[in-house]
């Protein structure tokens, strides 16, 4: 176990530290929506865990057998207030763009019903594992809305342009089945057994540098952006050479070189 001392601060949000990994339960019944109260919540979670350098991974569910999350709370927006709107995208955005910037590696365990906010959640994560009976959707157009927290962004980028249309423009819900065919989650697991499977993914993330994971991961995201290949081949050549100013860099090789278990220092 951890020594962690993270803690979360509302119950929406239930923490649970298993050596170097740490699993986030969202936990607002009966659907698991978000709110003003859990989205600054996550986003501080976030921030800690990252302060935490025993922390290398972060597995994301929800409670319950039915739901990852079924987004927003819907009752914020019923009479149309525009301040409320505007403060509630800014925490939407806060909380999962932290949350994709979280220095190790996320992991979405999607148990149930994804929907809207939900759906960004996990589309904030680097990794999803989907249970068979779950299903995914972005369909706040149907309610005169659209996705403000990346939604529009992360899935493009995911499943391409026309899938990301027929889910946005035309509100199509996807089983967890067709999600895997279109890039959509990285693995489907049988009912009951996506936090587990998470788990054994994150703890594959312990065996690797921390610090030459969060390298890797800032190189990834940024080739999402509008830099040339060749930027992006040059940034990896000077964060490969930044890495030899870390411990980790040093006991890597050489415990490989030793046959031996690296003890990484995230430093």
């Amino acid at each position: 176990m951890s020594n962690s001392n993270v803690k979360s601060t509302t119950e929406k949000l239930l923490l649970d530290v298993q050596g170097n990994t740490a699993i986030l339960t969202i936990n607002n019944p009966p659907a698991n929506t978000w709110d003003d109260e859990s989205l600054p919540a996550l986003k501080k979670l976030i921030e800690d865990l990252n302060a935490d350098l025993d922390i290398y991974a972060l597995v994301v569910t929800g409670q319950g057998d039915k739901f990852f999350s079924a987004g927003a709370d819907l009752n914020k927006f019923a009479d149309g207030d525009k301040a409320v709107a505007r403060h509630m995208a800014r925490i939407f955005g806060e909380a999962f763009e932290t949350l994709q910037a979280f220095r190790g590696v996320s992991i979405a365990a999607i148990n149930g019903y994804a929907m809207g906010g939900g759906l960004e959640c996990a589309l904030a994560c680097d990794i999803r594992i989907a249970e068979a009976q779950a299903q995914m959707a972005l369909p706040e157009a149907a309610v005169g809305l659209l996705p403000c927290a990346g939604g529009t962004q992360n899935l493009s980028w995911l499943v391409g342009e026309g899938w990301a249309k027929r889910m946005i423009l035309c509100g199509e819900r996807v089983t967890a089945e067709k999600a895997e065919k279109i890039g959509l989650v990285e693995e489907v697991v049988g009912k009951g057994e996506a936090l587990a499977t998470a788990i054994a993914l994150a703890e594959k993330v312990a065996k690797q540098s921390p610090v030459a994971v969060s390298a890797c991961k800032t190189l990834v995201h940024n080739a999402r952006g509008n830099n040339s290949l060749a930027v992006g081949c040059m940034q990896e050549r000077e964060l490969f050479v930044d890495l030899f100013h870390t411990q980790d860099q040093k006991e890597g090789v050489n415990a490989f070189l030793e046959k031996r278990k690296p003890e990484w220092k995230n430093a």
